[in-house]
């Protein structure tokens, strides 16, 4: 993802994962988004914010929802951290995610970012969910 990501992070400011909430992240005990995120951080550093967003609304898994329920299930469920908040402004964030399949998860957290402030937001991932008839592939 470095490698590939390479002319994003660049030009990054800030680097920060989704982030999971506090107790989804309890019960899973990692957050891959940000493991990704804090190490393409080593890569560039003083660019990986862990805590630069936050999930602020707990939501129900998004397995077996459609991409218009997803949306509506992340509506207001994540801000960017109050600790952060002047970081954001006029910022290129690269936000990273382990996998994208309807993008609501991205979106949501890019819309955050940009009514944050945030003047780019480039979303980097290690997979993306492709549906072509009734197979899925990754």
């Amino acid at each position: 993802m470095a490698r590939a990501g390479q002319p994003w992070l660049a030009g990054a400011d800030l680097i920060t994962g989704v982030p999971l909430h506090p107790r989804r992240l309890l019960r899973r005990r990692y957050n891959q988004a940000a493991l990704i995120a804090d190490e393409l951080g080593r890569k560039h550093p003083g660019l990986a914010v862990p805590d630069l967003m936050q999930r602020i609304r707990a939501t129900r898994s998004q397995g077996g929802l459609s991409g218009s329920a997803r949306r509506r299930n992340l509506r207001a469920a994540f801000a960017v951290t109050a600790a952060h908040a002047e970081r954001v402004r006029g910022a290129h964030v690269v936000l990273v995610d382990d996998v994208i399949t309807t993008g609501a998860t991205v979106s949501e957290c890019a819309r955050v970012l940009r009514r944050a402030g945030a003047a780019e937001i480039t979303v980097l991932a290690v997979a993306r969910v492709v549906r072509t008839g009734h197979a899925t592939y990754v």
